[in-house]
């Protein structure tokens, strides 16, 4: 396999083309509080996220959709949805919009090399464009299952910006097996750690009309 063959095959280890998901996202504080939120997602082919906030009460019904690069916040109590960036974080932690929003690795990211290192792959990626939240990426993709073990996400500069850990090979039915936890570390945020948790996620389709401004502080009727 090439550097392209492997990274068409993480994406599709990872997530269908198109599917719900339930997720747990924690954020882990130094003295060890703790802050937790729960996460409905819908996702269609190459560009099109949306998520609703199921919990904390606080949170509940708050909305985001991602169209390509672009991305919006619903608030309930606000008008009209938010423009934020990849960058920020709806729920704080180390985790940033793009993390939360995730579109798939080659929608994004250039190929550049593969290595084999032992039972591994290692895969450099380079960003498509100067929106990608990490200029590169340096992911370490077990071979048997062709999923990732660990992800660097790199600035430009070369610096460090975060580690993501791929965890816990879970089975979420019909033959789809993927990694059920990714956590995160920083060097930039010393003694925090966020962790995302998936529940469940199947293949699914969905209209387009459901990725718009229009629709999103009624992405949560769509939960079966």
């Amino acid at each position: 396999m090439d550097a392209g063959e492997v990274l068409l095959a993480v994406d599709r280890n990872l997530a269908p083309v198109s599917y719900e998901s339930y997720r747990k996202l924690i954020n882990i504080e130094p003295d060890g509080s703790k802050r937790e939120y729960v996460l409905y997602t819908i996702k269609k082919g190459l560009d099109m996220v949306a998520s609703v906030f199921l919990e904390p009460s606080s949170d509940k019904g708050r909305g985001t959709l991602r169209l390509g690069d672009n991305m919006w916040l619903h608030i309930p109590s606000v008008a009209k949805p938010v423009r934020i960036t990849s960058l920020q974080s709806v729920t704080g932690g180390i985790f940033n919009n793009a993390d939360i929003m995730r579109l798939d690795y080659s929608a994004e990211y250039t190929p550049e090399s593969l290595e084999e290192s032992g039972d591994a792959y290692l895969l450099r990626l380079k960003a498509k464009t100067n929106e990608v939240a990490y200029d590169r990426l340096e992911m370490l993709v077990a071979k048997d299952r062709l999923v990732p073990t660990e992800i660097k996400c790199l600035a430009a500069s070369g610096m460090l910006i975060k580690t993501l850990h791929f965890k816990k090979m879970t089975d979420f039915g019909d033959g789809f097996v993927r990694p059920a936890i990714v956590e995160t570390d920083s060097p930039l945020h010393k003694g925090y750690l966020s962790v995302m948790i998936f529940a469940r996620m199947k293949a699914r389709d969905f209209s387009d009309e459901v990725f718009t401004l229009n629709y999103l502080p009624r992405i949560e009727t769509l939960r079966q």
